[in-house]
């Protein structure tokens, strides 16, 4: 009896997983889940934990032991999702950024999207010129330290806080005036609604990139907002399409496939190459859900999305959740005290937390501080001794740029460290699907040519595949080899000529197949004399006799007389 109830323990022991969720606050959320439980129910628990109701704009991503982000679908079981082995560890993020998140009902979920957004910031996602990024910055300040105080905010204060990637000391004076002198007695409540309506005005609001590459092998980086569809490229945006635009969305392999509808009745397709397939259906199945979330009236509208324009192959996927337009209806509905929200004080580079949550920042002199990001070139080598640096790279480019910091090492760390208004480069920000490493590898090559410093990882899963700078140089030319490669119009065609061909060769195969299916089936209905239920109710319908006398067996005569005459042939000679 004792040894069956232990085997018995045993089993549901095993059937219990320990799951790490990391917050927005960098604090973590440990639970234990069965292993039949639904995403849903592991999200409804961290909601439940956080007092959140207004919770259908964030979500729950993971990394898979190939370093390749996902989103946790709520409709199918956690355990069979993580392909690592327990304990599992995921993130909670905002998933959809509200379209107007100043209207948001309740302020623990503006608290929530201030803090997402607030990482944005530094990771080099949200990107912004001077002047902007110093009044977030203040308003950051304002929201976690409160009003300025001569005796607790000494010289230099704003210094011991990272708000970007990296920044000058001019602009850490230009946050500090901020601060002092434009947001006294705001509230935090307060400072985190004002950053909230100057972060929504910014192009890159909601903007999380995926790296891809156009026909010509050149970078780019896709990305699905509140607004529509957008393509970065180099230090503009190429490429802006509304989500009443887009058509349809489709991939294949490592190709990803955008068709736009415009005004004038004109069709538009854009093709861009993902570094792996699972990168590529990571993009699509964001586009499809995003699409859905933004533009749809109802969720009774969802349909299940096709990757492929035929039937019997590619990926098939439905967005399960409620779209924007109810979720605003139901936060109206709201009615309930104000949950308490447990605001974290800024210690020294609170904005900077430890990726992999070991000791945090101190705030010793910059000179003594190790850097948090990794530097390729050279010419940013001496930002290594800092732990400023800053969110938009220089306009300089390649090999005249990579000179000009050889020539003035000592100039270059005050110059590149000065966010450039007419700048906008999403080179800079923060890969968010990782890859395989040597594509890793060649994407930190890429920004390395264009004048970009690596950002530091969001995820420590990451850090690992990152090349350093001796491995630079080394890898450069066969970069340069596989970009022109890649490249060449002429492959381009080539490739989808190919695929076409294959796509015609597997309909004809699969039709050839059904039809001798059929054949096969029609045989064993009419020469066979198997007894079986299903068998004996067609051959009794009035519609088969009919079919099997006056069809079937004057053709079976015939096929029969053809053979016996053309066997007396072959006998005769």
């Amino acid at each position: 009896m004792l040894s069956r109830w232990m085997s018995g323990s045993s089993r549901s022991l095993e059937r219990e997983y320990s799951c790490t969720v990391r917050l927005l606050d960098d604090s973590e959320y440990t639970c234990t889940i069965q292993r039949d439980a639904k995403g849903q129910y592991l999200f409804d628990l961290l909601c439940h934990h956080l007092n959140l109701l207004e919770k259908d704009y964030f979500g729950i991503r993971f990394v898979d032991p190939d370093k390749q982000r996902h989103w946790l679908e709520f409709t199918k079981s956690v355990v069979k999702q993580m392909r690592a082995q327990p304990p599992f560890t995921m993130c909670f993020r905002v998933k959809f950024y509200p379209t107007d998140p100043a209207a948001l009902k309740e302020e623990i979920t503006r608290y929530l999207v201030f803090l997402q957004i607030k990482r944005d910031l530094y990771h080099g996602r949200l990107l912004c010129k001077t002047s902007d990024a110093a009044l977030l910055a203040a308003y950051i300040l304002q929201a976690e330290i409160g009003d300025y105080d001569p005796g607790k905010h000494p010289e230099g204060y704003s210094s011991k806080f990272q708000f970007f990637p990296k920044h000058s000391e001019k602009l850490e004076r230009k946050i500090a005036e901020i601060h002092k002198t434009e947001l006294s007695g705001q509230t935090p409540a307060t400072s985190e609604l004002n950053f909230l309506r100057k972060a929504q005005t910014l192009e890159t609001y909601g903007v999380d990139p995926h790296p891809c590459k156009d026909v010509s092998g050149n970078a780019a980086f896709l990305a699905f907002t509140p607004f529509g569809f957008v393509v970065l490229q180099g230090n503009k945006r190429i490429h802006f399409i509304k989500w009443n635009e887009v058509a349809k969305m489709k991939f294949e392999g490592k190709t990803f496939c955008l068709y736009v509808s415009q005004k004038e009745e004109k069709k538009i397709a854009l093709t861009y190459f993902a570094p792996t397939p699972e990168a590529c259906k990571h993009l699509w199945k964001c586009g499809i859900e995003n699409q859905a979330f933004y533009k749809l009236e109802k969720s009774s509208q969802v349909r299940t999305v096709s990757s492929s324009n035929l039937f019997f192959k590619g990926s098939r996927f439905r967005y399960s959740g409620r779209v924007a337009k109810e979720v605003m209806e139901s936060s109206a509905k709201i009615k309930r005290e104000p949950p308490e929200i447990h605001r974290a004080g800024l210690v020294p580079s609170r904005s900077c937390p430890s990726i992999t949550h070991g000791p945090r920042l101190s705030s010793v002199p910059r000179t003594r501080r190790r850097a948090v990001h990794i530097s390729i070139m050279e010419g940013l080598e001496s930002l290594r001794d800092s732990a400023h640096s800053t969110p938009v790279r220089s306009t300089s480019h390649s090999d005249a740029f990579m000179s000009h910091a050889r020539s003035g090492r000592a100039e270059s760390s005050e110059r590149v460290a000065v966010i450039s208004d007419e700048t906008y480069s999403p080179a800079d920000s923060l890969l968010p699907t990782p890859v395989a490493e040597h594509s890793l590898e060649l994407m930190l090559l890429s920004r390395q040519i264009n004048g970009a410093p690596c950002s530091i990882e969001e995820e420590k899963e990451s850090e690992a595949n990152t090349p350093t700078a001796a491995e630079a140089d080394e890898m450069g030319s066969e970069f340069r080899a596989l970009c022109q490669g890649v490249g060449g119009n002429g492959g381009t065609q080539a490739a989808q000529v190919n695929k076409f061909v294959l796509s015609v060769l597997r309909l004809l195969l699969v039709t050839v197949g059904l039809l001798f299916v059929l054949l096969l089936l029609l045989i064993i209905l009419t020469e066979s004399d198997l007894d079986i239920a299903f068998f004996r109710d067609i051959r009794q319908t009035p519609e088969f006799e009919q079919f099997h006398y006056q069809y079937f067996c004057p053709l079976r005569r015939w096929f029969a007389c053809k053979v016996r005459s053309v066997l007396s042939l072959l006998i005769d000679t």
